[in-house]
C-alpha cells in the first residue's frame, strides 16, 4: 500500500503522509483499523522511528487516525468518505409455496451425523493425506464409492477408475474440456434438458451443444445418430426433468452406437436412488463400461452445499481427466472426502437415504392427491423416482401467463419451456419439485392455484 520513492525531491514524511492520507480517504484503510506501530512501519520502510511519530502526530492532529495510551494507533471512526448508503434492493415477497426443482429436503441434512463423520475423519485421517493427494481423490473415499456403486448402483466400479470431483457441474466441465482437448467439437444434450446450462458449458470448453429430442421412451436414438457427434450427455435412470425412464432396448442401442461410433456416453445418475415403484434402474455405466464418463453427486442425496460427486470412467480415460482435474483445483477437500466416506461404510448414508426416499414418497402422495382434489383435469407424469413431477396443462394452456399468475397468488410453478432448447410452449407443461416443501405447504400451494390450473388462461 506504502511506496516511498527515495529519488524524488518531496520529503520522505510528507510522502508517508500523502499516502496514508489517500489510503483513509478512498477506504483502503477503514475506520477502526489497526496500523503498524511506528517501530514497525519504520522497519518496513527503512525509516527512522522519528520520523514515523511525526507522520503519525500530524495525522492525529488532523483527525485521520485517533490513539490512547497502552492502544494502538487506530483509523478514526469518521475518517475518510461516507459510506455509501446500501442499495434499496425489495426484500421479494414470502411465497405460500415455492414447488422449486432440484432442490432435496436442506431442512433433513444429516448435520449431527455429518459432524461425527467430519470429527472421525480430522482424528484419523493419515498426515499424509493433508498434502497434495493424487488429483483422482482420497484413496479410501474411492474404494467405498467403488463398492458402494457396484451394490446399489449396479455399476462397474474400479477405484482406480474414479475421479472425486466439486459436484456434477465441474465433473461434466472436466470432461467436456478432455473431449474438446481430444478433438471433439460438438456434444448432444436431451431436448429438454439442461438448455442453458449445457449450452454456456459446452461453449466454455470450446464444444457446440446439439440438443436430440427426448420421448416416453427417453432420448431419440436415430436423431442422436442422424446428429453426427461423437458425445452425448443424458439422464438415462430419471430424465431431466421430463422424469422418464430410458427404454431397455434404447439403453442397447445407445450401448451400440456408442460402440459403432467410437463415441462417449456422460451419465447423469442424479437421483436414481429415490424410487417408488420398484427397485432403482441400474446405471447405464453397468452395461457399457468402455464408454460412459458415469457422475453421480451427494447434491440430492445429502445437499447441494457439500460440493461433492465422483466420476466413473472408461480406463483409456482416466489419465486426461485426472491431468483435468489436476490443473482445474487440485483435488477436492479432504475431511469431507473423509467424511463421506465413513458416512457409506457406517451404513449411516444408507439409513439417510431410506428415511428421504420415505419423506418424498409422502411428498409425492400429497402433490397427487392435491392436484386430484383441486385440479383432476390435470395429467401428472415423472412420479416414479426423484422429486419432481411434471404436470400437463390442458388445452391451449399459455405456460407463461400460468407461471406469473400463479407468482401473483403466492406460488412458485415453473414451466417446462425453460428447459427446451427453442424456449417453446406447447405442449404446456409445469415441472413441480416438491423435494424442499413440506405436505402442508403442497396441499395449500396446489389449493391456492388450482383454479388456475383447471382452466388456464390461454394464448
Amino acid at each position: 500500500m506504502l511506496s516511498l520513492d527515495r529519488q524524488r525531491s518531496q520529503p520522505l514524511r510528507a510522502q508517508l503522509e500523502e499516502q496514508l492520507r489517500a489510503a483513509i480517504r478512498h477506504g483502503r484503510l477503514r475506520a477502526g483499523e489497526r496500523l503498524p506501530s511506528s517501530r514497525s512501519l519504520a522497519g518496513e520502510l527503512g525509516l527512522s522511528r522519528g520520523l514515523v511519530q511525526e507522520c503519525y502526530a500530524q495525522l492525529l492532529s488532523e483527525g485521520y487516525l485517533t490513539a490512547r495510551t497502552g492502544s494502538a494507533t487506530v483509523v478514526a471512526p469518521c475518517a475518510g468518505l461516507e459510506p455509501a448508503a446500501p442499495a434499496q434492493v425489495p426484500a421479494p415477497a414470502p411465497l405460500l409455496a415455492d414447488f422449486a426443482l432440484g432442490v432435496p429436503d436442506l431442512a433433513s441434512f444429516p448435520r449431527a451425523h455429518w459432524t461425527h463423520a467430519l470429527r472421525e475423519a480430522c482424528r484419523t485421517a493419515p498426515t499424509a493425506s493433508f498434502g497434495y493427494e493424487d488429483p483422482r481423490g482420497n484413496p479410501m473415499l474411492r474404494e467405498v464409492l467403488a463398492a458402494y456403486l457396484r451394490r446399489v448402483r449396479a455399476a462397474e466400479a474400479d477405484p482406480e477408475r474414479i475421479v472425486i470431483c466439486a459436484g456434477f457441474a465441474q465433473g461434466l466441465a472436466l470432461a467436456l474440456r478432455m473431449l474438446a482437448d481430444s478433438g471433439l467439437r460438438r456434444v448432444a444434450f436431451e431436448d429438454p434438458g439442461y438448455s442453458e446450462t449445457g449450452n454456456q458449458t459446452a461453449a466454455r470448453a470450446g464444444m457446440e451443444a446439439i440438443p436430440v429430442p427426448v420421448g416416453d421412451g427417453g432420448i431419440d436414438i436415430r436423431a442422436l445418430a442422424a446428429s453426427g457427434v461423437q458425445a452425448v450427455v443424458l439422464t438415462p435412470a430419471h430424465q431431466w426433468p421430463t422424469g422418464v425412464v430410458l427404454a431397455p432396448q434404447r439403453r442397447t442401442a445407445l450401448a451400440a452406437w456408442a460402440a459403432e461410433r467410437d463415441a462417449i456416453i456422460i451419465e447423469d445418475d442424479y437421483d436414481a436412488e429415490f424410487r417408488y415403484d420398484r427397485e432403482p434402474v441400474g446405471a447405464l455405466q453397468g452395461i457399457a463400461a468402455n464408454r460412459v464418463i458415469g457422475i453421480g453427486t451427494v447434491s440430492k442425496s445429502l445437499a447441494p452445499g457439500v460440493r461433492l460427486g465422483w466420476m466413473l470412467c472408461p480406463p483409456r480415460l482416466v489419465g486426461p481427466i485426472a491431468e483435468q482435474k489436476r490443473h482445474s483445483d487440485r483435488g477436492s477437500p479432504v475431511l469431507d472426502q473423509l467424511a463421506l466416506a465413513t458416512m457409506i461404510q457406517s451404513g449411516q448414508y444408507d439409513r439417510h437415504l431410506r428415511q428421504m426416499r420415505a419423506l418424498y414418497g409422502r411428498r409425492r402422495d400429497a402433490l397427487a392427491d392435491a392436484l386430484a382434489r383441486h385440479a383432476p383435469a390435470v395429467r401428472l407424469s415423472g412420479l416414479a423416482a426423484g422429486f419432481h413431477a411434471v404436470a400437463h396443462l390442458p388445452g391451449r394452456a399459455s405456460e407463461h401467463a400460468v407461471v406469473a399468475a400463479a407468482r401473483e397468488r403466492s406460488v412458485g410453478v415453473y414451466g417446462m419451456s425453460t428447459f427446451r432448447s427453442t424456449g417453446a410452449q406447447r405442449p404446456a407443461q409445469l415441472v413441480i419439485g416438491f423435494g424442499n416443501i413440506g405436505e402442508r405447504s403442497i396441499a395449500a400451494g396446489i389449493a391456492a392455484v388450482g383454479d388456475l390450473l383447471e382452466r388456464p388462461p390461454e394464448s
